[in-house]
């Protein structure tokens, strides 16, 4: 099989689209994530089966109704091209940095893992995975492709910073009621922590980001 310049098309296998479906949430963010396009992953998708459900990957893949978005994403209202940011052509300071977080994910930009170690366990009940996107050259403006990368919580502590200061950390693990955790707390925290500081009446925040923690 060929394009149409004359060249071979690139060939997928079942185990490489299953490992971007696990990393994206539509066709379009799997493509991407494989470095193609959409009609040309299309055919395999269609031609792979789920074992245990008989679906084709196209059908358990697709995403129609907006599965796992987040409901500022469904919401109307023109995005900026992310490709636009991530070279540098357009700045990000005008934008939600929750929704181009999501996005970096949604269509396929960066793993929803670990870049230091891989880290991609997801929580049981939410999916949803302890991480904090990390500015290379500790310039939060700068969204680059090569300047943003996702860390986990454990590796960010190990090689770049504290995730709680000490106020914190002492708030968190005392058994009294002291003074409410700091600003920094609740901007760090993903939302499994969140609702943990909830039941201890620390936070009433209330959030619509489900996927990875708000540090910049």
């Amino acid at each position: 099989m060929a394009d149409n310049r004359g060249k071979p098309k690139k060939f997928y296998t079942k185990e490489q689209i299953l490992d971007a479906m696990d990393k994206t949430k539509s066709i379009m963010a799997a493509a991407r994530y494989l470095g193609c396009s959409y009609q040309h992953l299309k055919p395999y998708m269609k031609m792979y089966k789920d074992d245990e459900t008989g679906k084709t990957l196209f059908e358990i893949h697709k995403n129609q109704c907006g599965k796992g978005v987040p409901k500022f994403f469904k919401q109307s209202g023109k995005e900026p091209r992310l490709e636009a940011i991530l070279s540098g052509e357009m700045s990000a300071m005008e934008f939600n940095p929750q929704k181009l977080k999501y996005r970096l994910v949604q269509e396929g930009h960066l793993a929803e893992e670990c870049n230091n170690c891989g880290f991609h366990e997801r929580r049981v009940i939410d999916h949803k995975i302890p991480l904090i996107l990390h500015f290379r050259d500790k310039n939060k403006n700068n969204w680059t492709r090569n300047n943003i990368e996702f860390l986990c919580y454990n590796c960010y502590f190990l090689f770049i910073d504290q995730v709680f200061n000490e106020k914190d950390i002492e708030q968190l693990e005392s058994v009294q009621t002291k003074d409410k955790t700091s600003e920094q707390v609740k901007m760090d925290l993903d939302p499994y922590h969140l609702e943990q500081l909830k039941k201890l009446g620390l936070s009433d925040d209330n959030n619509d980001f489900d996927i990875v923690s708000y540090k910049d």
